[in-house]
């Protein structure tokens, strides 16, 4: 386990792990006795990533990781609570991550239940509805005139770039901007063909997206097909 890779060497890292999920390369099997002394003297991952607590988005599984390689932190919607917050601060103060990805995924329950919160006046559990009330305001000027499947999607999308925003615009965040070491990203993971789908990258504190070597692994909308959609299609 390499703790010393800089932010893009990180993001390389996920982007060929799907690589490998979307070929459908069995997942890491086993651990060698070396690797768990070693986890067992501290833990140095490469990458912190805030998902969402769905059961099919597994950040491991869909990033082939093993284990010690990623910080996750999993909360429905992936918002940025309190608790969220302070998990992300520890891993880049204590644990000196260079990459916090925000994963948000399609078709996700959280953020259906936000629109309709929003649009129908929808009222759910009291806890429930806490979380919703953190989602809602990602998604002020949502195209109220889309058809369903097409507000869940740019609701899903605004939703990760939200937080992204709201982590950049911290002091925490424009502390590192200073630094220039660390590196935050959005991501939407397709349930349906097992891709990730990276969002413009935004190094900490950066005001426009720059041109980058990763550049054709950040499109917004296109499609992808893999072994996981073509076991689909038959």
């Amino acid at each position: 386990m390499n703790h010393k890779l800089t932010a893009d060497e990180a993001l390389q890292r996920l982007i060929e792990g799907n690589q490998c999920f979307l070929r459908g390369e069995p997942p890491l099997s086993g651990v060698p006795r070396e690797t768990l002394e070693e986890l067992a003297r501290g833990q140095h991952p490469f990458a912190t990533i805030l998902g969402c607590s769905d059961s099919r988005v597994s950040p491991e599984l869909i990033f082939h990781a093993g284990l010690g390689e990623l910080f996750v932190v999993r909360v429905a919607g992936n918002v940025l609570s309190a608790e969220a917050a302070g998990s992300i601060q520890y891993a880049g103060e204590h644990l000196q991550t260079p990459l916090l990805v925000v994963l948000g995924h399609e078709g996700c329950g959280a953020i259906q239940a936000a629109l309709a919160t929003m649009f129908q006046g929808v009222q759910q559990r009291s806890r429930i509805q806490l979380l919703l009330k953190s989602i809602v305001p990602a998604l002020d000027g949502l195209d109220a005139a889309l058809p369903p499947a097409a507000q869940l999607a740019q609701a899903v999308e605004m939703n990760v770039r939200w937080t992204v925003r709201t982590i950049l615009d911290s002091p925490e965040g424009r502390a590192r901007q200073a630094e220039g070491r660390v590196k935050c990203v959005g991501a939407i993971y397709e349930i349906e063909t097992g891709r990730v789908r990276f969002l413009h990258p935004a190094p900490m504190g950066a005001t426009a997206a720059q041109p980058s070597r990763f550049d054709r692994f950040f499109s917004d909308r296109t499609p992808s097909k893999g072994p996981i959609a073509e076991r689909k299609q038959k």
